[in-house]
């Protein structure tokens, strides 16, 4: 367990116990003390958690002033984050604001927060399982080049090979060999059901001689890979796409929380 993780866990339960006695000694209320402190703790929380995105884009001068490391900033980034929505429900009273700057500061918190944490399970399982269930390893910037490679080749083989080999490829192949292609089997099944697709080679091997036979093997090795980096094309892109889902967001939250604290303040 972290440092930051331990903060987490005695915070929730000086939460909860402040929580407990609100609700013994006052109406939950956002506009009370209890919820002006509830709400004052979350937007600390809120631009200090954001302070990860300002320290992995100066991480030069982070380092150099001894800042932090980004391991721990990220720590702190998730802990606190987890904190804030706790803080800000409470803030809330646990129901929907009024307003219309209120109600999209709820809805913004909630979505950061939820988005964060599924990009942050997002990050631990997609490299584990595309490690320990692929044998082929891809860099995201270099699929489109290697499946034109992989393309060409099989070209080769099947203007090389018999009818037979030729119909396979025109048939079942070519067409998922032009380009990287996602899909969302791969989600549930790494292999992309590889057995199912690769079943009309098995098929097809005792028809043919030895010569055609190494052929269809050549053929089999580049379609299975190509099957292996649609799998590595889907689940990191996933893994990109869900900061387009999580930092705009993030960033809109802050500033709805500047506008919500002007408000507080200045009306």
């Amino acid at each position: 367990m972290s440092s930051w993780q331990r903060v987490f866990f005695v915070a929730v339960a000086v939460c909860a116990a402040a929580l407990v006695a609100n609700l013994w000694l006052a109406e939950l209320e956002p506009a009370s003390v209890w919820g002006t402190v509830y709400g004052s703790a979350a937007a600390v929380l809120a631009l200090a958690a954001a302070g990860y995105g300002l320290r992995r884009r100066a991480a030069r001068a982070a380092s150099r002033w001894k800042a932090g490391t980004a391991a721990s900033w990220l720590d702190f980034h998730i802990w606190g984050g987890l904190l804030f929505a706790l803080l800000m429900l409470m803030h809330s009273a646990f129901r929907l604001p009024s307003g219309w700057v209120n109600g999209w500061l709820w809805a913004l918190s909630l979505w950061t927060v939820a988005s964060g944490v599924a990009g942050r399970l997002l990050q631990r399982w997609i490299p584990r399982v595309l490690a320990s269930g692929l044998s082929t390893e891809v860099l995201y910037e270099r699929i489109p080049a290697l499946v034109e490679e992989i393309r060409g080749r099989a070209e080769a083989v099947a203007d090389a090979s018999g009818e037979a080999i030729r119909s396979l490829y025109d048939r079942g192949l070519a067409a998922d060999l032009v380009a990287p292609r996602r899909r969302w089997i791969y989600f549930f099944d790494i292999t992309g059901g590889a057995a199912g697709r690769l079943a009309e080679f098995a098929h097809l091997r005792p028809l043919l001689a030895a010569e055609e036979g190494e052929r269809l093997a050549e053929l089999e090795d580049l379609y299975r890979t190509k099957l292996e980096i649609d799998a590595h094309y889907t689940l990191q892109q996933a893994l990109r796409g869900w900061l387009y889902a999580h930092l705009p967001v993030s960033f809109l939250l802050l500033v709805f929380i500047l506008l919500h604290l002007y408000t507080v303040l200045f009306y």
